[in-house]
Parts: structure tokens; C-alpha cells; sequence
């Protein structure tokens, strides 16, 4: 028996896929935004660079997660892409609110994506929700993202956003790019080491979603696993569960050059330790509180 209707943009991500498949298995029906089209049972039409939404599609639906947007490691950071970053995150986030805010019987909860990037980087600090936004592109992308959903916070439509982490997956992000060159003995640590990275397993992720569609939680919620680790210490870890050396460290410039400063030091060579403080006491339970236990379940080890 059905017993939500939940609309998801970004649907076919890394994500959004296994967010869809995880709530399709729970007896819950999916609708999936398309910019290709136009609406069916099981699709709702959009174009947010154009600003359409087929909105009427949205009565009827009990809650909305949205993670689309422009993939922040797909290119290398021009002007142009930069552009692209922010407008694919603000443009589709104020359309959906402002469609959801219109209608009286539309959805009552949006889960907006956002990202830890809202905290700037640091060696030394640890961050909660309740910490200040950072400085820096990927900050100010967030910010401004968060913000483009202010429709539907002064519609009274129960909002939060998604600060999600490093998502850790052998079907996509940063782990599958990683695995070759470590499976071959060839990776080692980026730069110092010194970097937090704060990760959380793809299982958790949609589980936490999952669990936030279900609570009563609003604003900012950090979807990160509760031991960060340095970069130093996730590649020694890695390196172990694959059973392969990692002795090399990689030196930043080859990075830089492949994929321009400013991007490879926003992925590689900066971080922050982000700690899931509501998460935690909303009550959700992680699956894989520790790195080792992620990446056994997730690379079958």
C-alpha cells in the first residue's frame, strides 16, 4: 500500500537514484521531475533556467526533496561554470518554492539540498548547525542557495536543508574516482593529510532523508557520519580494506594543473570537520558510524 507520494529532482544522481529505489521499496510513490517532455503519472515537468514548473503537478504530493543541481567536481571552474553552479542550485530551488508556497493543497515539506561547503574551511575547527557560514565560493553558493527557499519558509511549508558531506559510494562521487588508482597500489594521501573530510556512507544519506521526511526537523541539517577523519587517515583506512599499499603522498600541483586551483583545492586540499549535532538528536540511528565499517559494507570487504 502506498503510503506517501514523494517528488524528487535530481532523481537520476547518485542520490536521488538510491533515494528513489530505497523509498520505492517502502511502499511509497515516487514522482520524478523531468526537463524533458511533459508531465506524467509518474513525472512532473520543469525548466528552471527557463522558470517553468508544471505546478499543478504538485497537488497532491506530500513532500518534496530536492538535489538538483550542476555537479560541483564535473568541470574545471571558469567564470562561465561557476555561473552555471550557482544558478542551477538558486534558480530550481526558488521556482520549486515558490510553486509549492502557491498552491494550498501542495506539498507541506521540502528537503533542499545545500552542502558542509557552507562552512568555509578549516584545520582546526569543528562545525554544527549552529555555526556561522564560511568565506569562499563554495560558502557563498550554499548561502545563497539555502536563501532561494524563503518562499516556502514564509509559506509555512516545513523546510530543511541538506548540508550533505562527502557521500561514499563505489556507484559514483569521490569513492569511485578514488578505487582504481588505489586498487592498483597507486593512491596515497593529497597533500598534507592534514584535511578533515567529512563523509557519510550513500545508505545513511538516504536513510537520514528518509528519516527527515518523516520528522518534524527544520533548517539546517548536517548529513554527515559522526567520525570525520583526515584525508591522511581515509586514505590509510581505504588503503587497508582494499588490502594495497598507499605509501606515495600526491603532490598538489598535479591536481591543480589537471583540474585548475581553485576547484582542486576546494575537493583535495581543504575541509572541514562537521559534526551531525541534529541529526543526532532528532534520534536517527546511523548505520555506519566508523569509515572502516562504511567501506567494507560499500566495497563488499
Amino acid at each position: 500500500m502506498v503510503t506517501r507520494t514523494i517528488a524528487i529532482t535530481g532523481a537520476s544522481g547518485l542520490i536521488g537514484s538510491a533515494l528513489a529505489s530505497r523509498l520505492t521499496s517502502a511502499g511509497d510513490r515516487v514522482v520524478r521531475f523531468t526537463r524533458t517532455g511533459t508531465s506524467s503519472d509518474s513525472t512532473i515537468a520543469w525548466d528552471p533556467a527557463v522558470g517553468r514548473i508544471d505546478a499543478d503537478r504538485l497537488k497532491g504530493v506530500d513532500a518534496v526533496v530536492h538535489l538538483a543541481g550542476a555537479g560541483i567536481g564535473d568541470k574545471r571552474w571558469t567564470d562561465d561554470y561557476k555561473r552555471q553552479i550557482l544558478d542551477s542550485r538558486t534558480k530550481s530551488t526558488a521556482l520549486l518554492a515558490s510553486a509549492m508556497a502557491s498552491l494550498a493543497d501542495g506539498p507541506r515539506v521540502l528537503l533542499s539540498g545545500s552542502a558542509i561547503g557552507y562552512y568555509g574551511e578549516s584545520l582546526d575547527t569543528e562545525f554544527d548547525e549552529s555555526s556561522a557560514a564560511g568565506t569562499g565560493f563554495l560558502a557563498d553558493v550554499c548561502v545563497r542557495w539555502e536563501q532561494s527557499a524563503a518562499p516556502a519558509v514564509a509559506a509555512g511549508i516545513r523546510t530543511a536543508y541538506l548540508r550533505t558531506g562527502i557521500v561514499l559510494s563505489p556507484a559514483g562521487g569521490a569513492l569511485k574516482k578514488l578505487l582504481p588508482l588505489f586498487k592498483l597500489g597507486a593512491g596515497g594521501r593529497m597533500g598534507s593529510g592534514r584535511q578533515w573530510q567529512s563523509w557519510i556512507s550513500i545508505d545513511d544519506e538516504v536513510s537520514a532523508i528518509d528519516h527527515l521526511l518523516r520528522t518534524d526537523v527544520s533548517g539546517a541539517v548536517n548529513l554527515t557520519a559522526p567520525t570525520p577523519t583526515t584525508q591522511a587517515e581515509f586514505t590509510r583506512v581505504l588503503a587497508k580494506v582494499l588490502k594495497r599499499p598507499a605509501l606515495l603522498p600526491v603532490p598538489s600541483f598535479g591536481p591543480r594543473l589537471l583540474l585548475g586551483g581553485e576547484l582542486a583545492d576546494a575537493l583535495l586540499f581543504t575541509g572541514q570537520k562537521v559534526m551531525p549535532g541534529v541529526l543526532a538528536s532528532s534520534g536517527y540511528s546511523f548505520i555506519h558510524g566508523d569509515l572502516e565499517t562504511a567501506l567494507r559494507h560499500l566495497l563488499k570487504r
